[in-house]
Order: C-alpha cells, then sequence, then structure tokens
C-alpha cells in the first residue's frame, strides 16, 4: 500500500471549517494544531495534573498492540473522534505508529448513503475504499493480520449489524450493512483489527465487542492548550478562557473540542467588536444564531421563514430520532429554496447532489432552533406543556433551558433584531407553566425535579423571577447531596438571588470535588447550617469549605461533617477556615480522628476569633493524650466552648484527672460533656465529681451512659449534689450496675433542698422496688426540682412502679416527663396510671413501650388521654395489643402504638 498516496489523500482539504462544524480534521493535522481528547479515565483524575492525562491515541496504540482486535471509541457528537482518527492515519502513513500493519482502509458511514446496492469485499477495497492496486487484494485476503478497518461515524449506519446473516466470501455480492457486520463478527477476513468510532446509546453497541475506550473530550488543561492556540492575544485567550469556565464550564459539552472552536469563533467576534460575553448557554445560542444571520445578510422576513423552516426540520429529527434528511424531506420542511443558506446550520454527506442527505452540525444547535422556533410561529396552536411532553424522551435535554432563556426580553433582544418579535402569548404560556409546575416542583421531595427547577431560573437569569418563585415555604431544607457540577451552579444561583438560606442540605454528596465546592462557596457562606454528613471530601475541597467558612460575610453558625472520614489531615486543612469564622456548632461523628487532630482544634478554640460553642467528636478515636490536650484549651480565656460530645472516644479515667483540672480552671465555660460508651469507671467519676463542687464549675449536664460504673461511685456522687457550689441540673447514669445502695445514696442527694438535677437518667441501673420508694419520695418531698425521670428496664413492676404514680399524683410533684419502658407493668397499673394522669398538673409525656399491657387496658388508656390536656403523648409500642384495639388507639392522636 502506497503509504504516500495515503497521506496525500488524507490531508487534501475537504470541506471548510464551520461555526457548528467546528474547525476540519484535515486543517486541524495539517497545521499542528491537534490535541488528542482524554479518556473518561481522566474524569477521575485530579484537574490540576496536566501530564501523563490518559489520552485517547495512547489508549488506541495500547490496545492495539496488545492481543485486541476491535477497538470500540465511544463519544458523544464533537468529542473528537474523527480527528483522532484522522491523526491516527496520518501518522501510521508517516511510519510513526501502528507500523505492524501493512493495510489500513478508512471508512465514514455519513459519506457512504449512496452505498445502497450490493456489492463485495473485493469491490469495496478497490472501488471504494481505493488506494490500493488491484494485485494486492490477493495479499489482503491471504495476511487478514497486517489489516487494520478504520470506521467512523458507524452509529450512522441505518441497517442492524446483527451477526444473524453474515458473509463468508470475499467475492460475494452483499449490502454494505452485511459486508460491515462480516467483517465485525469474522466471517470475513478473520483476524483483521478495527478501530471503529460512533456515538453512545445506539443500536451497533450491542452487537460489538472488543476493547471499549469512552471519549470523554477536553478537561481544563486540553481546553487551556486549544484558547491558547486559537487566540493569538495571551490576554484574549485567557479571558476568554476564564468565562468560559465561569460560564459554561460546568457543563458536560465544554469537553468537546467541537464545541471550544464555537465558543472560540464567537467569543472572538465579540472580544473584536468590544461587546459583552454572553453569560448563560441560552445568550451563547442567541449570538450563535445572530451571528449566523448576520453572515447570510437576508431581510428580516427571510431570516423568519428559514429559521421557521429549520424549527420543522429539528421537530422532525427529535420526534422521529432521525439523525438525518434527505432532499425531498428538506423541500417539506420548506428549505427548498435555503439549502445554500442553510449550510451553516446543516452538514451535507454524500457524493451526488440527489442523494444528498442532511443533518444537523450541533444536537444543541437543533434544539436551540426548535425553540426559537416554537416562540417565533405565530400559527403554533398547542401550549409549551404539550410542546415539552412531545419531546420527553426524545433526547432533548437542553429545550426547556433554552425556551426559559427566551422567554426574557433581555436575553431574547438581539435576536428580535434579526427576526422581529417572538409570540408574546406563546412567551406568556411558558411562564405560565413554568410559574405552576415550580410551585408543584418545589413542594415535592424529588430532588431532580428541584434541580432542573433551578436549571431554569438560572438561565433566565432574572433575580426577582427566583424570589417569586422559590418562597420560604419551599424545600430549600431538603437534600442536594450528589450534585453535579451543573448543579451545583444553579444551586448556588438560587441561593445567592434569594440571598440567604437556612440549610444548605448535601448529605451523602459522594464526590464532592475542589470544583464543585468552588461553585458553592458563595452559597456556603450565605447558609446558617452546611450539612455534609455521611458525603466524601476531597482535600482540596475542604480547603475550598475552609475559605467559605472564615470570609468576611459568611453567617455560617453549624458544620455537620459527620462520617465523612475526613481524618487528621483534612480536619488540619478544615482548621485554617476555623479559626477565624462564626461557626458555633461542628459536628464530626465518625470523621477517623485521633489524637494528632485534637491539636489541631486546640488551635482552633484558643484562636480568639473562634466562636465555637459545640464540639461534637463523638465515634473518634481521640483517646486520653486526645482529651488531655483538649483540655488544654479549656484553660485559656479566649475558648468559648460550652459543649462537648464525647460519646465512644477510647476514654478512660486517666484522662478524667484533665478534664476535672480544666472545670476549675475559672476559665471553662463548658456547661455539657457527654461521655457516654467510654470506660471511665468509677475512679473517674471521682474525679469529675471534685469539679462539680468547685466553685468555679459552671458544668450543668453531664453523662455517664454506659461507663461500667458501679455502686462504688455513687458516694463521690452524691457529696457532689449535696455542695452547694453543684450546678448540675442533667445526670445521666443509664446502663451501669448502680444497685440498691448506691441508688439510694442518689436518693438522699436528690432530697436535700437546692439540689439542682431537674432531668435523671437511670435506665437499666439494677434498680429495686426500694429505689423507687425512695424516689417517689424524693417526688413528694416538695424540694425535688425533677422534671424528667428515665428509670425504664429496671425489673420492679407493677408494684415498683406504683410509687412512681402515687407521686405523679401529688400536688408537690413536678414531674413533666416518666420513662417506665420494660419496667414489667400489667394491666394490674392502669388504674393508678389513670388517677396519676388525672391528678398531674404537669406531666406531658409517659413512655411505657415494652410492657405486657394488652386490649383490656386500651379504653382506660384513650379516655384518660382525651381528658386530660396536660398530656401531651403516650408511646405504648410493643405492649400484648391486638389489632382489634387499633381502631381505638387511632382516634387519640397524643398516643403512639
Amino acid at each position: 500500500m502506497d503509504k504516500e498516496a495515503v497521506l496525500t489523500c488524507i490531508l487534501k482539504p475537504k470541506g471548510m471549517s464551520t461555526l457548528l462544524g467546528g474547525e476540519s480534521p484535515v486543517s486541524v493535522v495539517n497545521n499542528n494544531k491537534y490535541i488528542s481528547p482524554l479518556t473518561s479515565e481522566a474524569q477521575a483524575t485530579d484537574r490540576y495534573v496536566e501530564d501523563n492525562l490518559p489520552s485517547l491515541d495512547h489508549a488506541i496504540h495500547a490496545a492495539l498492540s496488545g492481543e485486541t482486535k476491535t477497538v470500540i471509541l465511544v463519544g458523544p457528537e464533537g468529542s473528537g473522534k474523527t480527528t483522532a482518527l484522522q491523526k491516527l492515519l496520518v501518522d501510521w502513513a508517516k511510519g510513526n505508529h501502528l507500523q505492524n500493519f501493512q493495510y489500513v482502509f478508512h471508512l465514514r458511514f455519513s459519506q457512504l448513503h449512496s452505498l445502497d446496492g450490493m456489492l463485495s469485499l473485493e469491490t469495496l477495497l478497490l472501488h471504494h475504499l481505493s488506494l490500493i492496486p488491484p494485485e494486492s487484494v490477493p495479499l489482503v485476503l491471504q495476511k487478514p493480520e497486517d489489516v487494520l478497518f478504520v470506521l467512523d461515524d458507524l452509529d450512522q449506519c441505518k441497517h442492524s449489524l446483527d451477526p444473524s446473516s453474515l458473509s463468508s466470501d470475499p467475492g460475494q455480492t452483499a449490502s454494505l450493512p452485511c459486508l460491515v457486520a462480516s467483517l465485525l463478527h469474522g466471517s470475513l477476513l478473520k483476524g483483521a483489527a478495527f478501530v471503529v468510532a460512533t456515538r453512545p446509546a445506539t443500536g451497533c453497541l450491542t452487537f460489538l465487542s472488543g476493547s471499549l475506550v469512552e471519549v470523554c473530550g477536553f478537561l481544563k488543561p486540553q481546553r487551556e492548550a486549544y484558547f491558547n492556540d486559537f487566540f493569538t492575544d495571551p490576554a484574549a485567550a485567557n479571558q476568554a478562557l476564564v468565562h468560559m469556565e465561569r460560564t459554561l464550564g460546568f457543563y458536560d459539552i465544554c469537553t468537546s473540542p467541537r464545541f471550544c472552536w464555537t465558543v472560540c469563533s464567537i467569543y472572538q467576534a465579540l472580544m473584536d467588536a468590544g461587546a459583552k460575553l454572553p453569560e448563560t448557554l441560552s445568550q451563547l445560542y442567541v449570538e450563535i444564531l445572530v451571528h449566523l444571520m448576520r453572515t447570510l445578510s437576508l431581510k428580516e422576513a427571510y431570516n423568519r421563514e428559514l429559521v421557521l423552516a429549520l424549527g420543522k426540520m429539528a421537530s422532525h429529527g427529535s420526534l422521529d430520532q432521525h439523525s438525518s434528511c434527505s432532499k425531498e424531506e428538506m423541500d417539506a420542511f420548506g428549505l427548498r429554496s435555503f439549502l445554500t443558506s442553510a449550510s451553516g446550520f446543516l452538514q451535507v454527506d454524500g457524493e451526488l447532489s440527489d442523494r444528498w442527505v442532511f443533518s444537523f452540525q450541533s444536537q444543541l444547535m437543533r434544539e436551540f432552533l426548535l425553540a426559537v422556533s416554537f416562540f417565533l410561529d405565530k400559527s403554533k396552536s398547542g401550549g409549551v406543556e404539550e410542546m415539552l411532553e412531545k419531546h420527553k424522551g426524545t433526547g432533548a435535554k437542553y429545550l426547556d433551558l433554552f425556551l426559559s432563556g427566551l422567554s426574557e426580553p433581555i436575553q431574547r433582544k438581539p435576536l428580535e433584531t434579526m427576526l422581529g418579535e417572538l409570540n408574546c402569548d406563546q412567551i406568556k404560556d411558558f411562564k405560565r407553566w413554568f410559574q405552576s409546575s415550580s410551585e408543584i416542583t418545589l413542594k415535592g421531595c424529588c430532588k431532580d425535579s428541584h434541580h432542573r427547577c433551578f436549571h431554569l431560573l438560572h438561565q433566565a437569569q432574572n433575580e426577582s423571577l427566583v424570589k417569586e418563585i422559590v418562597t420560604p415555604s419551599s424545600r430549600l431544607g431538603m437534600s442536594y447531596g450528589d450534585l453535579s457540577l451543573q448543579d451545583c451552579v444553579a444551586l448556588n444561583y438560587v441561593v445567592m438571588c434569594l440571598g440567604e438560606m437556612e440549610q444548605l442540605n448535601l448529605y451523602r454528596t459522594r464526590n464532592l470535588t475542589e470544583e464543585k465546592a468552588e461553585r458553592l462557596a458563595p452559597a456556603m457562606c450565605l447558609s446558617h447550617k452546611i450539612t455534609l454528613s455521611d458525603s466524601s471530601l476531597s482535600a482540596a475541597a475542604v480547603q475550598q469549605l475552609a475559605s467559605s467558612l472564615c470570609r468576611g460575610i459568611t453567617i455560617t453558625k453549624e458544620l455537620n461533617l459527620s462520617q465523612t472520614h475526613l481524618g487528621d489531615e483534612k480536619l488540619k486543612i478544615l482548621c485554617t477556615g476555623l479559626r477565624d469564622c462564626k461557626l458555633h456548632k461542628l459536628t464530626l461523628v465518625v470523621c477517623r480522628l485521633t489524637e494528632a487532630g485534637c491539636e489541631d482544634l486546640v488551635s482552633v478554640l484558643t484562636s480568639g476569633t473562634s466562636r465555637l460553642h459545640l464540639l461534637d467528636l463523638r465515634s473518634n478515636e481521640i483517646g486520653d493524650h486526645g482529651l488531655t490536650k483538649l483540655c488544654k484549651a479549656l484553660h485559656s480565656p479566649h475558648c468559648k466552648l460550652q459543649e462537648l460530645q464525647l460519646q465512644s472516644c477510647d476514654l478512660t479515667s486517666a484522662s478524667m484527672g484533665a478534664l476535672s483540672a480544666a472545670l476549675c480552671s475559672g476559665q471553662s465555660q463548658l456547661k455539657k460533656v457527654n461521655l457516654t460508651g467510654n470506660t471511665i469507671d468509677d475512679s473517674g467519676v471521682e474525679h469529675l465529681c471534685k469539679s462539680l463542687q468547685h466553685p468555679l464549675c459552671k458544668l450543668q449536664s453531664l453523662n455517664f451512659f454506659d461507663n461500667g460504673l458501679t455502686g462504688a461511685c455513687c458516694p463521690h456522687l452524691m457529696k457532689a449534689l449535696m455542695s452547694d457550689n453543684c450546678h448540675l441540673s442533667e445526670l445521666d447514669l443509664s446502663v451501669n450496675d448502680l444497685g440498691q445502695e448506691g441508688a439510694l445514696l442518689l436518693c438522699q442527694a436528690l432530697n436535700r433542698p437546692g439540689c439542682p438535677i431537674e432531668n435523671l437518667g437511670l435506665t437499666r441501673c439494677e434498680l429495686t422496688q426500694s429505689v423507687f420508694k425512695q424516689l417517689g419520695s424524693v417526688l413528694k418531698g416538695g424540694t425535688s426540682q425533677l422534671k424528667s425521670l428515665i428509670v425504664g428496664i429496671n425489673k420492679v413492676g407493677d408494684q415498683g412502679v406504683k410509687y412512681l404514680w402515687d407521686a405523679v399524683a401529688h400536688p408537690s410533684c413536678l414531674l413533666e416527663e416518666l420513662d417506665v419502658e420494660m419496667t414489667g407493668l400489667t394491666d394490674s397499673c392502669v388504674e393508678d396510671l389513670c388517677a396519676a394522669i388525672r391528678a398531674s398538673r404537669t406531666l406531658k409525656s409517659l413512655e411505657l413501650r415494652n410492657n405486657s399491657l394488652t386490649d383490656a387496658s386500651v379504653p382506660a388508656l384513650v379516655e384518660v388521654m382525651q381528658d386530660s390536656p396536660n398530656m401531651l403523648e403516650m408511646n405504648l409500642k410493643y405492649n400484648d395489643f391486638g389489632e382489634e384495639v387499633f381502631d381505638m388507639l387511632d382516634e387519640c392522636e397524643k398516643i403512639r402504638y
């Protein structure tokens, strides 16, 4: 095969570069402008890594140098597949790559629509793929392993590549699709290699097997190189690129080299004219259409007629899923007299004029023309809802966005200078539809529908419209996790228009990248609470979050990063922003933090500018050394911490001395400490009880839930509660084996006049009837401040709990909440229970779960709840009720069962 002849044929100019079609592949290769598109593997790579990104060229060469015989390139229109194949052919012809192949044949389906008849493989090779002398054909057939077929536009093959009917004789005539299917499935030229390019979601993919390479086009480094090559002035290149990244860079279409060509061409024309660059996709396509119309120099009426005809073609292609149209169909759309003028919009394929086929150069332009023609056509009878419903499921991704943009006068004004005024009735109909559908959407819980509404608002660029549609009652508190970059931009735009947001809920954001966090940064600054729990954040995204928190305008008071597996290194980055922000509450539950992370938290708490009041470190292995470090911060006059959640943090009694010393330092503002799930033992309680007696200790709430305590700690607790310096109003000792003796000592302290305890938790503490009797005496004594008593999972039965019913009925009892879950109650207690509720002036909530109450108790319980206005809730779950009483229980909304 004569490589020089092949090279000359490949590089021969074919057609002109067009605004929508992009620069021709031949021109790109000839002028050394080629930048290899990237494969989908690059999308998982950090966007600032510019070297050794997985390029398409490398993927093809690597696949063909191994055992692979078929490489399938799959990518959307304009992603650079055709140009990459052109470069592949040039490199082979120049002897640079793939020299293990003696014969390379290039086949483009978009240019072979005229081959409707029957032909043999030999005829195809000689007359249609050319550049091979007749004497070489036997060599090709004898040594197929030396042959490479490059098949482009396979998605435009109009027939199935089903292997059910194949040809095996190179001399036998068959249809072109049959020949291609026979080659790909190996019944013809078995052993030959193939590089096949196609768009996604096409039927041919069903029958192809081989190495699949997803083409994603240009990422940021490639775009930067492309813009620098397009613009001769580096400043202009930078201005254009920065603008595109800000206004369009979140769309997938920006990875398309062809789209980059379009953007650069329009930007250059606008910059040369000193005009403002477009702010939205709709504005960009308004400028494109205006530019194309100006090049045609038609009168307004003809411009209008052309656009309406193109709109009909666009609608036909969208509804019938046709990518191309025949000349007869073009006549039916009213394009007969516009075939020359329409060349800027359309691609024409085919060698013979009577067999030409026409297709849109750009799917986006097809959708834009569909939107424009809808607003332009005054004969339209159907409304926007009907039109959108018709095109639903046709792949028209941007149609409603273009309608939204065009509905705004400022955005459509340049277009109306070329086409005349659009149909105001259709525009009003769109606005009515948008208003009503948005109200329904924002009342619902489908986040994808919310996102679409925000995209439409972003495209409209109308701040007053945002405030009109996104009312305070809209579900902006719902989770918007797993946002795309495009979603981030739209949501951020909405929040910016609103001015502030109660909660930016990004729960379960699987991959918050730097780019996404950067786009959301203004919205973060305007959100009182940011929720990123159960999310995955890159280090660079954490840096963006940190920067947002310390900006002057930020109003964020709460940040929830629970279950983000943040780790000490990312926490260090976050703390750079926490040192100088308005944050009051920081939740870091299950964030894989250790002792090392506590050092950075100390620097925040002692910064002098931090306003952190609550720090939640639950389920992090900070250990005793970590807590000891945190206690150093409590000695600082700058530390404003009032609440410390330390559940399941691997703490022991070894760090309780440091905590106790901090509480007594006179600087600590701590009022609440939760030590649930740590093994601090009785000796740890002893340390803390000393601080409770200190006049400088401000602690009001202490939680010892499941701390491995015994009755031995109770003398220390009693002494602390008897102290006039003790301010403790909440004490939880649940799930500890305090036993009768220990609990009775606590009751003595509770009897002391002035004992501050209001909420007491004693769930599963091995309490006895004697303890319940003493608790009843405390509640009736007239000195107790107890409002909440939780004594569930202590098996004292009806007799033990009767002491509490009697106390609840007593006029001196202040109890508002009583929890006697799983205490062994039966129907026998119901009379005393109901009498207590009727007599109490304060009781609001009663927890009766997991007892042995039966259907017989239900009428009395329902009646007493209905007759007692003070009672707000009774929980009867997991008792021995049958379905027969469910209707009766339903009569009282205050009962849960």
